[in-house]
């Protein structure tokens, strides 16, 4: 990005960008939410156009990062598990018990196709109400999260 966007808040809660043209509203859109979530983000507008382009999070001023940040928290929904507590059963559907960084939660798991492996350490979960959780590095799980996502692996 060449410039800093100027960014505030409309009366209404909206992210609102200073343009050329006057204020625009608009929507920050990850173009990589997964493998680079802090960079790449594009402003886009109410008719889908790109209004300004973020290289990358840091790089913006603490106060217009933290509204960029929180114009993408309130839009997406990707619980990170960061442990498997219990699996009801290792024949599909089984509920999980998972920790998240959101919290505990209880997923179901329709079929072994809901697990989906985005890298060699990364894979994405869908449970049957459509919620996708990551495990960003499989690494990172403790030995019993492990062994009980091997069974499904």
């Amino acid at each position: 990005m060449s410039a800093t966007p100027q960014l505030s808040r409309s009366p209404f809660g909206h992210l609102v960008l200073a343009t050329a043209d006057g204020p625009r509203e608009v929507v920050p859109v990850r173009a990589f939410p997964i493998a680079e979530p802090e960079r790449g983000i594009s402003l886009v507008d109410g008719d889908g156009h790109e209004r300004a382009w973020i290289d990358c999070l840091a790089d913006l001023p603490a106060p217009h990062r933290q509204l960029v940040e929180e114009e993408l928290a309130s839009r997406e929904f990707v619980p990170e598990i960061r442990a498997l507590k219990e699996i009801s059963s290792f024949a599909t559907p089984s509920t999980w018990q998972v920790d998240t960084d959101r919290g505990p939660f209880a997923l179901v798991l329709k079929g072994e196709e809901d697990i989906r492996r985005l890298s060699q350490t990364m894979l994405m979960i869908a449970d049957s109400n459509g919620i996708q959780f990551l495990i960003r590095d499989l690494s990172r799980l403790d030995r019993g999260s492990r062994k009980l996502l091997d069974r499904f692996l």
